[in-house]
């Protein structure tokens, strides 16, 4: 059971649920994230700390030469000009030098203001000249060439240094002595901010939050004491290929330092598979798009009428072995007993045909993964659970650093996102939407006092925009977004997210906008996946060459697409079914504006480029069944 679960009256804004768990580390008031750098070069110099892809392939970093290289290009900023509390922006991929920038300016004292990879000009241009950044790192021409294109918006921003020459920084601090970077250092306090990162925001322009040395030391070392089995475990190791520039990765990446684990980077998610083979980790940080890519995958690869067969029962195996348990999880659904005797050999035979494989495809050695940034379905949760991969939901936004609920080994709720992490408390308010105080929530917006207000309330609870509930133990469900609540001509609240993530789980479907605004049925713009297309070509003879277009209207493809809709519309009431939809001829993109960099729909966007399609649901005479 949590520590601390309860009603309560619940005043205006208050909550009228609590759930909460102690601390089980407290960050003091003199430290900062760089200590961790010097303290694990002294303890161990010769552990490995991280593992550096290069020409001759992988190849160890100790903790010594991390220290070594930090100190380096600490210094180097330091020379630089770049003083204490200078904000620094980095626009990089995920790769060695990313963590090895962001440590530098945290040893040095300033401030790492990320900037995702595939940001458009204008906004390189809003987060440099909101932050007033003094610099940047850009990792490629193409970053360079956007930066100097709106370099004369940019007037304090003296410096722009490639991520692949940090040699010619680094040896401009050798007269920087060790001293002067010790009073550097020693003058940090874990008050300070060590981050501005910017909300990718699905409407308006982002935000800058706030994140202080102390919001995250106390999110990630207490996370890590939660989950001795992920980050302690001897041999314990992680590929981060989702962006750094967001902070689901980053508290991984600190994380993974502070515990002793060691950490790896991957800048191409394109051919993820070739570096978990290589890398081979023992845990994944993902978000639900990964396992259902992962999962449709292994679906075409059986594809056929036996193989196909084999596939399908092998499926309905792991999920009743994840629903039954295995005996070892100390919580799970109500009613949750061993599995029988069949049951096992269903498993132990479909672990030999199929598991294997799936497990193989992702490293072999994987046997946690943490998925957040978006509900993933309960099937796929039990799925990869009876497959051999324990997948455990996690909630934290970022302007809570992160974490704030997350599933343990042991405890682990499929279909939930865990209890609160220690020394987090979540509250659940009158109108459902979830509240949040502990040391890791920020302190506020910079520049934005108005709309750090709108969030941080007088009672100290951070307002997070989610709709969710907590159960009888104290396990939070997220239900969807209080400002995304539809509202039917006929006064029917739809949440669409309960039907958009499951339409998302299906192979064809790449995203899912609900509509129905004020307007007399639910509809639905579905977009295609490409891979998923071709599987699907293939299985109906369709020309390879067909394009979505092309194909969006054709019957087998809407029936398919039907099927799924039909399975989505199971989780809610008649009223709130989606009635009809659409096929659009092309996918949802970061590029276009529809899309944020965390892969969230802007859904203002969205409903202005494909206005014409929304408005042909509805220029019929009535919905189906209506």
């Amino acid at each position: 059971m949590p520590d601390d679960v309860h009603g309560g009256a619940g005043g205006r804004g208050g909550a009228v649920s609590e759930a909460s768990r102690p601390p089980l580390v407290t960050i003091q008031a003199a430290e900062t994230l760089s200590d961790v750098l010097f303290r694990r070069s002294e303890q161990a110099p010769d552990a490995v700390a991280l593992r550096r892809r290069t020409s001759r392939g992988w190849q160890d970093v100790t903790a010594a030469r991390l220290r070594a290289d930090v100190v380096a290009l600490a210094k180097g900023l330091m020379a630089a000009g770049v003083e204490p509390g200078d904000r620094v922006g980095l626009m990089s991929r995920t790769r060695y030098e990313w963590t090895l920038i962001d440590y530098a300016l945290w040893t040095a004292g300033a401030v790492t203001v990320p900037v995702y990879e595939t940001s458009s000009a204008e906004q390189v241009e809003w987060i440099l000249s909101d932050s007033a950044a003094c610099g940047v790192f850009a990792e490629t021409g193409s970053h360079e060439a956007i930066i100097t294109s709106v370099r004369d918006q940019l007037p304090g921003l003296r410096q722009i240094w490639r991520v692949d020459e940090l040699d010619k920084l680094a040896s401009a601090g050798t007269e920087i002595s060790d001293e002067r970077l010790a009073e550097r250092r020693d003058g940090a306090a874990a008050a300070d901010v060590a981050t501005i990162v910017y909300t990718s925001g699905t409407t308006g322009r982002p935000k800058g939050c706030q994140i202080t040395h102390a919001n995250l030391l106390a999110d990630v070392r207490n996370a890590v004491a939660a989950l001795p089995e992920i980050f302690q475990a001897p041999g314990s190791s992680t590929l981060l290929f989702l962006p750094l520039a967001h902070v689901f990765a980053r508290i991984i990446q600190v994380g993974v330092l502070e515990s002793g684990a060691v950490l790896g980077h991957w800048p191409d998610v394109a051919s993820l598979d070739a570096g978990l083979a290589e890398f081979r980790p023992t845990f994944l940080l993902a978000v639900p798009r990964v396992f259902e890519k992962v999962y449709d995958s292994a679906q075409q690869a059986a594809a056929g009428p036996v193989r196909g067969r084999i596939f399908g029962a092998a499926a309905a195996t792991a999920i009743a072995w994840s629903r039954a348990g295995d005996g070892t999880a100390e919580y799970g659904p109500a009613g949750r007993s061993r599995p029988g005797p069949a049951l096992r050999l269903r498993r132990a035979l479909f672990d030999l045909l199929v598991y294997r494989r799936i497990r193989a495809a992702i490293g072999g050695r994987v046997r946690y993964a943490i998925s957040g940034g978006a509900p993933l379905s309960d099937r796929l949760g039990h799925f990869f659970g009876g497959a051999g991969l324990t997948v455990l939901e996690g909630y934290g936004l970022t302007e809570t650093t992160g974490a704030v609920t997350v599933n343990r080994p042991a405890r682990n709720r499929v279909g939930t996102v865990g209890e609160p992490v220690p020394g987090a408390t979540v509250g659940i308010a009158a109108d459902g939407e979830i509240l949040v105080k502990g040391a890791s929530v920020f302190g506020g917006y910079w520049r934005d006092d108005a709309a750090t207000r709108e969030v941080l309330g007088q009672d100290g609870w951070l307002r997070t925009g989610d709709l969710g509930a907590l159960d009888e133990a104290g396990f939070l469900r997220v239900t969807g977004r209080r400002k995304e609540l539809i509202v039917t001509a006929g006064g029917t609240n739809v949440v669409p997210a309960v039907l958009e993530d499951r339409l998302r789980t299906h192979y064809l479907v790449s995203q899912a906008m609900v509509v129905g605004e004020g307007r007399p049925y639910v509809a639905c713009l579905v977009t295609i996946d490409p891979q998923g297309l071709e599987f699907w070509k293939r299985q109906h003879r369709r020309q390879a060459a067909a394009t979505v277009g092309e194909l969006a209207a054709d019957p087998e493809l809407r029936a398919e697409i039907q099927r799924a809709v039909d399975e989505a519309n199971k989780a809610v009431s008649r009223a709130e079914s989606i009635r009809r939809f659409v096929v659009l001829g092309t996918d949802f993109t970061e590029e276009s504006g529809q899309l944020t960099p965390s892969l969230k729909v802007r859904r203002a966007v969205v409903a202005t480029d494909f206005a014409a399609d929304i408005e042909s649901l509805y220029g019929m005479a009535a919905a189906p069944g209506t």
